[in-house]
């Protein structure tokens, strides 16, 4: 499976040893997948180091040999019958999160600069995982995600759409009423599998929805086992945030609402558990800017927060365990956008798993006022431009056939200094109208 996140790898190779890669993702989203890959094309020699399952011999290697390096590697090579050749090998700590005294050891294997070194893992920033270490200031850290949407395109054997795409919008071009209805076919078959790896190779090869969903049941599943394993003393709260999900985003105003979890529910009691979700790379987190400017991050408001899934597909199969829809009918539905409840929430989900793969934090921004003149929502906030010259970008998703600009417009009015390009994301073709772009949801990842 073809992946952006190899050319990344090539980049990092080329530092010839400088910093340990750690490739940090959610579970079951293709770490190790990648990895083994590129271990086995891009060196001479490798040996991958699967911590969920490694013996106690090979702990014991690593607790008692990192005084001498000759000696550990020799008895690496032995215990794996591999040879290692200087320069020319990669070693993976795979699921490094199992064993923390690994990760602490990569600053004197890195300083030693016979070999490369790459780490994957889920659930790398959990307290008890990087408990009583010192993490390595070697570390160079990347985030992989589900598959978005031209890596999708490429999964199922289509590698024309996406540069076409590209095109009309760097040209700001129309695409034509039949090119569009074929790129949102494609797009809305997106939505419904998701980006996550095993799903995506099943409907590739089987054209079959109901078998993916399958494989997302399994991946909730394991989720749901993750947090009662790994979210010890506050597994519950965990468990009732992630259950949630789709009842908020199903809501007009999808705000996290704490006293719907729980009586006299507050954001300070469930901080924690928003943290380990977020940690883990399972939700994508969007929190209010309460005076956006460029930095956005300056004026965020951790109690305010909306809460997607990072995989849309997954949250389409949490919405099947929801709904009264038996699952042939809600993948018509959603497919022949005849949906009979809120698409709204897919819509904005896709979206933020979009936006965030392009490497935006996710923010929004709202005005609340008993004067309809003032009240304002702005779905997403993202800055465009470069260190002389940013500006915000004011991004609303509307899943309706008809709608106003009346939120954009005020937003403009009140920020009119820091306001760039306004985007509104809509199932309909590219169009421009002043300084508001409007574009077709499979766009938000170009923005």
């Amino acid at each position: 499976m073809k992946r952006k996140m190899y050319q990344k790898l090539l980049a990092w190779k080329e530092q010839e040893g400088k910093t340990s890669l750690l490739l940090e993702g959610a579970r079951r989203v293709g770490k190790s997948f990648i990895v083994r890959e590129f271990a086995e094309k891009e060196y001479k020699a490798s040996l991958i180091i699967d911590f969920s399952q490694v013996d106690d011999e090979v702990k014991d290697i690593f607790i008692h040999n990192r005084q001498d390096l000759d000696t550990f590697f020799l008895l690496l090579q032995t215990f794996y019958s591999k040879k290692f050749i200087t320069r020319s090998t990669l070693i993976v700590f795979d699921e490094v999160q199992r064993f923390p005294i690994a990760r602490e050891f990569l600053k004197t294997l890195v300083a030693d600069g016979r070999y490369d070194y790459l780490e994957t893992g889920s659930l790398l920033s959990i307290r008890q995982n990087i408990k009583d270490i010192v993490l390595p200031s070697e570390e160079e850290k990347v985030e992989m995600f589900p598959l978005d949407f031209e890596e999708f395109l490429w999964a199922i054997g289509d590698e024309v759409s996406y540069p076409i795409i590209k095109i009309f919008f760097e040209k700001q071009q129309r695409l034509g009423p039949a090119a569009h209805r074929k790129l949102m076919l494609l797009f809305r078959q997106y939505i419904l599998v998701g980006g996550m790896p095993q799903a995506v190779v099943s409907f590739a090869e089987h054209k079959d929805f109901q078998e993916a969903d399958t494989i997302k049941r399994g991946i909730l599943d394991l989720y749901r086992e993750d947090i009662a394993k790994y979210a010890a003393g506050y597994e519950d709260k965990v468990r009732s945030i992630f259950d949630n999900i789709p009842g908020m985003l199903s809501k007009a105003k999808k705000n996290m609402v704490f006293s719907s979890l729980a009586e006299n529910g507050r954001y300070r009691s469930y901080e924690s558990a928003f943290l380990w979700l977020s940690d883990a790379m399972i939700t994508n987190d969007c929190y209010l800017a309460t005076d956006p400017n460029v930095e956005l991050s300056l004026t965020k408001k951790s109690s305010s927060v909306k809460c997607y899934l990072a995989d849309t597909g997954l949250l389409v199969t949490m919405l099947l365990r929801d709904n009264a829809l038996s699952s042939d009918d809600l993948y018509k539905q959603i497919l022949f956008n005849s949906l009979s409840f809120n698409e709204g929430m897919l819509m904005e989900n896709v979206v933020a798993q979009m936006l965030r793969a392009s490497g935006h934090s996710l923010f929004f921004y709202e005005k609340q006022s008993q004067e309809a003149r003032e009240r304002m929502e702005m779905d997403f906030l993202i800055s465009k431009g470069n260190m002389v010259k940013m500006k915000l970008s004011p991004i609303e998703v509307k899943s309706g056939r008809n709608y106003t600009y009346s939120s954009l417009d005020k937003f403009k009015t009140k920020f009119s200094r820091r306001t760039g390009m306004r985007y509104i994301l809509h199932d309909k073709d590219l169009d421009k109208k002043d300084d508001v772009m409007l574009l077709p949801l499979y766009m938000a990842g170009l923005i």
